[in-house]
């Protein structure tokens, strides 16, 4: 997996299509990229049905298509409005799924509604814990991204060079291969690592009223979250948020492609 193209890129395409299919609907065909999550799952590994559907994101490209989506989400929320800010890990989405505490599962989000089921490579994984901490709820999905650390990814590139071999094209589908490997102690090799950012499903658990809330219980259980979240009371302390990483990216031992 050598694709060139940068996740802005393949979005900025991605806007130019949707705009053209909102133009000509004749053009909106049922194989059309932008009705499309991820990729459809390949015969290589077991099939997973995700229970709650892993959606994409819709993006936005500047403060005012950012005000234009927070007066939209205001008609849905009463009193003050708080948001919480995190990186956008340019990664592979993953599914871990725990039973009584106990790592069980782990599945790509594929077309986003079937996955692969890859759970001996992301065993290997050390960041993930495998016994969640005492109390943990009776079933827990968690959502997060699977990423090579870039300090890592230069290493291997220095090491395929010398050996003659074509480089890496970069940290993401570096990482998304090393998911892919038949063998788990190669994937192993290339010390992945993780950051969780979302529940799908929570049985036995807390209630959860935030967002924020959700992202403390993951602390609270052992799974890793990006230290860089931030909650702030107003859109241009959102935007303000984006404009600091999008100067301070470089300074990330991974790579981010926006803001969540």
């Amino acid at each position: 997996d050598d694709t060139r193209s940068s996740e802005f890129d393949h979005d900025q395409l991605s806007l130019k299509r949707r705009s053209l299919e909102d133009q000509c609907p004749a053009l909106l065909v049922e194989s059309s990229p932008t009705t499309l999550v991820g990729s459809a799952p390949s015969t290589l590994f077991s099939p997973v049905v995700h229970p709650v559907p892993m959606k994409s994101l819709d993006n936005s490209f500047s403060s005012e298509e950012l005000e234009a989506w927070g007066k939209r989400m205001e008609r849905f929320i009463d009193g003050q409005v708080t948001y919480c800010c995190e990186l956008k890990i340019d990664g592979v989405a993953m599914s871990l799924r725990s039973e009584d505490g106990r790592f069980v599962r782990a599945a790509t989000r594929g077309d986003g509604k079937v996955g692969e089921d890859v759970t001996a490579n992301v065993a290997t994984i050390d960041a993930i814990p495998k016994e969640l901490t005492a109390g943990a709820p009776s079933l827990l999905e968690v959502r997060g991204e699977v990423y090579l650390p870039l300090s890592i990814f230069e290493e291997l590139k220095a090491a395929q060079i010398e050996a003659g071999k074509a480089p890496f094209a970069n940290p993401r589908n570096a990482g998304a291969g090393s998911l892919r490997q038949k063998d788990p102690t190669v994937t192993r090799s290339r010390h992945l690592s993780f950051w969780s950012y979302q529940l799908g499903l929570i049985e036995g658990g807390p209630e959860i009223g935030r967002h924020s809330q959700s992202l403390d219980v993951l602390r609270e259980l052992g799974f890793p979250v990006n230290p860089n979240v931030r909650t702030v009371g107003s859109l241009a302390e959102v935007f303000a948020y984006t404009q600091h990483w999008l100067e301070h990216r470089h300074d990330l031992d991974y790579d981010i492609d926006g803001a969540v």
